[in-house]
């Protein structure tokens, strides 16, 4: 590992500052994700801003009767809340299927949303990779692909996004703290993320010195009934093939609102709105909850060795939602 430099900051301000003024610094939080890829020699920072110890490990009712949960906050004890576990049981589900009780127990909230991708061609630097190195090629897309990525890719990149955490938040709808530069601001986590398009470096729309502080959950009275499902190829402390995090509300049989997003489908949470939009108002079947999952799906483009996750991935929703619909009743 190249040798660095440790700073400890009193506040977000001055972590933020010490960020901007020194290109070869990140932050550093449970480091689960980072320290790892500094082994690899994939990150190579010169100046590591600690933010542990900052005042963001709090979970705290919203004055609208939401959840502001601290960046800080880690994932085993996000997963335990009993106010996660009885309001958004989608996220506590996908917390504890995100990884080992030890990982959990190191891992913050804001680190969840921005580790990297696990992209096999990423995570080995003798291999060229336009996400590592911008220009060098993808050589996943002839190569080793069969966990990447059918929705929202490009030339320059097939990677999906890790966390199920933010699976569970994109299907919420939840909002994104930042303190920059700026001064503090607020974002919805669909613009937190974006798609590779030219720039495949670039995972999300955050600058170099923006620190996520907290992420904001609204107060949907329906994510009590909400679920995450996640496929994979051993039982456990694997990353997903495919995931789905959904909440549904029904009124006699009737899909009145509906939230559902997909993991390792993609290379950001996606959040199946084409599907959401084809349930609304519509009876809360079998069949329709496949239509919609085939909907969303349509535009799919899957290469050779991943055409399976299109199946997979409608066969999960489609059962996730009649699981709900079916306690519904």
């Amino acid at each position: 590992m190249r040798p660095f430099r440790y700073q400890r900051p009193a506040d977000a301000a001055g972590a933020v500052a010490a960020v901007a003024a020194d290109g070869d610094a990140v932050f550093l939080g449970g480091g689960t994700n980072l320290v790892d890829l500094m082994k690899l020699g994939v990150e190579t920072p010169g100046l590591l801003v600690d933010v542990t110890r900052l005042p963001l490990n709090r979970i705290e009712p919203t004055a609208g009767g939401g959840l502001l949960i601290g960046a800080g906050v880690r994932n085993s004890d996000l997963a335990a809340d009993p106010r996660v576990r009885a309001g958004y049981p989608v996220l506590a589900q996908a917390l504890l299927a995100g990884a080992s009780g030890q990982l959990r127990n190191m891992a913050t909230v804001g680190g969840n949303l921005l580790q990297r991708t696990r992209c096999l061609y990423f995570q080995d630097v003798t291999k060229p990779c336009n996400k590592r190195r911008p220009g060098s090629g993808c050589p996943a897309r002839g190569g080793d692909h069969r966990n990447l990525a059918i929705l929202g890719t490009s030339e320059h990149c097939i990677a999906t996004h890790p966390s199920d955490m933010a699976v569970a938040l994109a299907a919420l709808g939840a909002v994104v703290h930042v303190h920059g530069a700026a001064g503090p601001r607020a974002i919805n986590l669909d613009e937190l993320y974006r798609l590779p398009g030219g720039e495949p470096d670039r995972d999300t729309t955050l600058a170099r010195s923006d620190l996520i502080t907290a992420v904001e959950l609204p107060p949907l009275g329906f994510a009590a009934r909400s679920a995450y499902r996640k496929v994979r190829d051993r039982a456990s402390y694997a990353f997903a093939v495919t995931s789905v995090a959904a909440a549904l509300d029904t009124d006699g049989g009737t899909v009145r609102d509906v939230r559902l997003a997909l993991g390792a489908v993609a290379p950001v949470p996606w959040r199946a709105r084409r599907a959401e939009q084809v349930l609304r108002g519509q009876p809360a079947t079998e069949e329709n909850f496949r239509r919609a999952a085939d909907a969303e799906l349509a535009i799919a483009a899957p290469l050779r060795d991943n055409a399976f996750k299109v199946p997979l991935a409608s066969n999960v929703v489609t059962a996730v939602l009649s699981r709900l619909a079916g306690s519904a009743r």
